[in-house]
């Protein structure tokens, strides 16, 4: 982790919704051999009683699921639009290395397999989550059919981790003076996809960098 104060973001909020925001997170463990495995899969955030608790299901016959079960530290990675930012962009000197911004954040604990019963729950919960809530969608959990059910899930195992440790980094040209900030932004939303999105990003959040 990128770890400097002036790329962190104080209010923790603003992290949680990042995290609900981009729900397609790497998962990733060490088994006691030290091979570390990792799976890319959606999970739900929730908040209960001031902690925070990520839930999912994988597939159930993959290394990873071995590395899990002999060591149960978990490494979970949110991750969102990304881009690179050229030094010719910055006020003064521009004959330096040029950078790329990003948020990342990291969060760590340990997990906990589910029994049927706590997996049929994810799996309503999942489905119903990513359908925006129509309970009359196919692809709900409670609309598919039974055979169907049955053998997912056998397949698949759930899963829940309560954070222990929260990391992040919100490398937005923080460090940058005021003039180079607003140029990086404004060649930044020239550009389409992810480089518009963090331009656009950094415009909103300037206040919280350059106070007035």
């Amino acid at each position: 982790m990128y770890n400097y104060p002036h790329f962190k973001e104080q209010d923790k909020e603003e992290v949680l919704d990042f995290m609900r925001q981009h729900p397609f997170v790497t998962l990733i463990g060490t088994d006691t051999n030290g091979r570390m495995e990792a799976t890319h899969i959606p999970v739900l955030i929730d908040e209960r009683n001031g902690r925070i608790f990520i839930s999912g299901h994988i597939a159930a016959k993959t290394d990873h699921i071995r590395a899990l079960t002999e060591n149960p530290n978990a490494l979970v990675i949110f991750s969102g639009a990304h881009t690179y930012v050229s030094s010719t962009w910055y006020t003064g000197n521009p004959q330096m290395g040029s950078t790329w911004n990003y948020i990342a954040i990291h969060a760590r604990g340990k997990i906990k397999w589910m029994d049927e019963n706590g997996l049929i729950e994810i799996m309503k919960k999942l489905s119903l989550h990513f359908e925006n809530g129509d309970t009359s969608s196919s692809a709900t959990y409670d609309n598919l059919p039974d055979d169907y059910k049955e053998m997912m899930i056998k397949a698949i195992r759930g899963f829940e981790i309560e954070v222990t440790e929260l990391d992040h980094v919100y490398k937005l040209s923080q460090n940058r003076d005021e003039k180079s900030y607003d140029n990086i932004v404004a060649q930044l939303k020239k550009l389409d996809g992810d480089a518009k999105e963090i331009g656009e990003l950094m415009e909103k959040r300037k206040s919280k960098v350059f106070p007035l």
